[in-house]
């Protein structure tokens, strides 16, 4: 069938590669994240899917605040620690009589402290657990309306876009989505709690002493907005080069034999070498101007721990607040830092989401095929399949403004062979992918049985066709298995008299593992004359009144064609017949023959017929014919 859906992909990168060096609460840089086209519409959609669970996400709040309040009050209580034991270790100095350390009170604050922490990591344990439930329910869900919808829509859909676009936003969206519910946003929960909350406690401690913190921060921001603009410039750069390295790997490893068939090692080794040195060289960079910002917050944080610790000790003296005060604003100045890039950080890959998010929403939103009418849904058109075929002034266009079919009229009798010829882009294909309703008619009808085909279901429809196709398609499985996909419900006994049919179980039998061999992803373990056989059993398996064949001989050597033409026999005995056909001295048999060209029928009868009318299969056929001859006396 159609094969426009095979155009190369280069892999893709996963949303989830896009972090930086530094993570989520490192200071390492990140790409530019990918945008949204409508942000607002996005995340209101998205957060629709988070409304049934808004019990769970009040849970997952509340055991946020609880978390972060139990591990922020920590250093509050250690100051109080500090500044009982030096109170106590200042009055010894001083020789006060009686004067001691008050060890109880020192692990009472212990004693709390363990139990703090121990509350704090409880409840960010239970933050964790719900938010990974909400989260995986959400893509659970998600990736359930995705697989129904991927059913529902026409293959129109499927030719006009790359298997890697559509398996990208089945999966590397979806795990983008799953990754920021269940870590992201319970960490940007976490980060904003943790910013209120560290500046409630320095407030408590020092007003004066939280501004010089606060001050500090337009600094850090000037310094990494900065580094910023000149650093993502090379992440960038990097991205596209391990892009370009990966392809050419996977391009080298999958094509090796074509590589050293034409002796182009050394070629593809250069090309690898180039590919890499750019990767080097933007890696390098990216990663130095990153590495950079560390060093710099810290420089900054620094001068603000040394004017804390400059005023702190000032405002000792005179006696405006305790020792441990000093020691508890340090923690809470040194934990401030974190939060804000984590968020930063965060609001980054929140924005990539939100634009995986909106991918996933536009295959959602996708056309789906036409609904089916009310005979079809009420299961009235269950007539004994026959296997005639009508074409009555049938239109079609994959376009509205390019029509390709005009007015075409067939007229096939149950048990006829019909060959399709015609050159590329003909039209051959198209005509198969109407009569299984893959595309709509744009008018006229198509009958079978003398029913019309969106009367049908689709599922009745496609039951009275089997194909058996030039591109065979075997899944990883056992041979049994994949013959038995013909037909649910399928016994040993008609796997083996479907295999007898086709020829195909002496090969079977002399395999290792005979019907339980086990097929590879790309059934390399099998010859493509054994594959095509395979295909051949499991179409007989289906017992279709209609078989569509297209040129199932075509990349076999001619011993391996003579079976299967044995076995195509077998099959289309007594079954209306379409037969796509390139080498045209198969189909000489064929009680209709349909010229195509242009997308319409410009010629039709038998064999003997066209070629008295010397037209176009006249002329089409005496050039195959004189190349065969030409061929042989060579």
């Amino acid at each position: 069938m159609s094969d426009n859906n095979q155009e190369y992909k280069r892999p893709q990168q996963s949303q989830g590669q896009r972090r930086g060096p530094g993570g989520f609460g490192g200071t390492g840089m990140m790409l530019p994240p990918e945008k949204a086209k409508d942000f607002k519409k996005t995340l209101r959609r998205l957060i629709g899917y988070l409304r049934p669970k808004q019990m769970q996400l009040l849970v997952v709040l509340i055991t946020a605040i609880l978390s972060t309040v139990f591990s922020i009050f920590s250093p509050k209580l250690m100051g109080r620690a500090t500044t009982k034991l030096f109170e106590g270790a200042f009055a010894r100095i001083q020789g006060v009589p009686g004067a001691a350390i008050d060890f109880g009170y020192i692990n009472e604050i212990l004693l709390i402290l363990g139990g703090l922490y121990l509350l704090s990591a409880l409840f960010s344990y239970m933050q964790q657990y719900v938010m990974a439930g909400v989260a995986q329910s959400v893509v659970f869900d998600m990736r359930e309306q995705i697989n129904s919808k991927l059913e529902r829509l026409p293959l129109k859909y499927f030719d006009s876009r790359t298997h890697g676009e559509i398996l990208s936003r089945a999966t590397n969206d979806v795990d983008n989505i799953s990754t920021t519910l269940q870590q992201s946003l319970t960490q940007l929960i976490t980060s904003v709690i943790t910013i209120i909350g560290i500046i409630i406690m320095m407030l408590t401690i020092s007003p004066w002493l939280t501004l010089i913190t606060i001050i500090t921060l337009p600094l850090s921001f000037v310094a990494i907005i900065g580094i910023t603009k000149r650093s993502q410039t090379y992440f960038v750069s990097q991205q596209k080069s391990l892009g370009q390295l990966n392809g050419h790997v996977e391009e080298m490893y999958t094509g090796h034999r074509i590589v050293k068939a034409f002796g182009r090692e050394k070629e593809s080794l250069r090309d690898f070498d180039r590919i890499n040195e750019q990767l080097y060289d933007s890696g390098w960079r990216s990663q130095f101007m990153s590495g950079i910002i560390m060093p710099l917050m810290m420089f900054i944080g620094n001068l603000g721990y040394v004017l804390v610790c400059v005023v702190g000790g000032i405002f000792v003296t005179k006696k405006m607040i305790e020792v441990g005060d000093i020691q508890a604003f340090i923690q809470y100045s040194r934990q401030f830092m974190m939060p804000i890039t984590q968020t930063a950080n965060i609001a980054n890959i929140i924005q990539s989401t939100i634009a995986s998010a909106e991918r996933v929403f536009e295959l959602l939103d996708e056309e789906e095929e036409v609904a089916e009418t009310a005979a079809a849904a009420a299961g009235k058109t269950g007539h004994p399949a026959k296997g005639a075929v009508e074409f009555s002034h049938v239109k079609f266009g994959y376009k509205e403004d390019a029509i390709l079919i005009e007015d075409m009229n067939i007229k096939v009798k149950p048990g006829q062979t019909i060959a399709i010829v015609g050159p590329t882009g003909a039209g051959k294909t198209t005509l198969i992918n109407l009569l299984m309703r893959f595309y709509e008619l744009s008018g006229g009808q198509i009958l079978i049985d003398g029913v019309d085909i969106t009367d049908m279901k689709r599922s009745e429809l496609r039951a009275r066709f089997g194909m058996v196709l030039q591109d065979t398609w075997l899944f990883n499985g056992t041979i049994r298995d994949n013959i038995a996909y013909g037909r649910e419900g399928a016994t040993e006994a008609d796997v083996v008299r479907a295999a007898k049919a086709a020829h195909a179980d002496h090969f079977i039998r002399t395999l290792p593992m005979g019907y339980n061999t086990v097929l590879n992803e790309e059934a390399s373990n099998i010859s493509q004359g054994q594959k095509q056989l395979l295909t051949i059993a499991r179409a007989i398996l289906a017992d279709p009144s209609i078989l569509i064949l297209d040129e199932a001989t075509s990349s076999v050597d001619t011993r391996t064609e003579v079976q299967i033409q044995k076995a195509m026999n077998s099959l289309m005995e007594g079954r209306t017949s379409f037969v796509i056909a390139h080498r045209l001295s198969t189909i000489r048999d064929a009680d209709l023959i349909l010229v195509m060209n242009h997308g319409t029928v410009i010629e039709q009868g038998s064999h003997e017929e066209l070629l008295a009318q010397g037209g176009f299969y006249a002329e089409l056929y005496n050039s195959q014919f004189s190349g065969e001859e030409l061929s042989n006396a060579v």
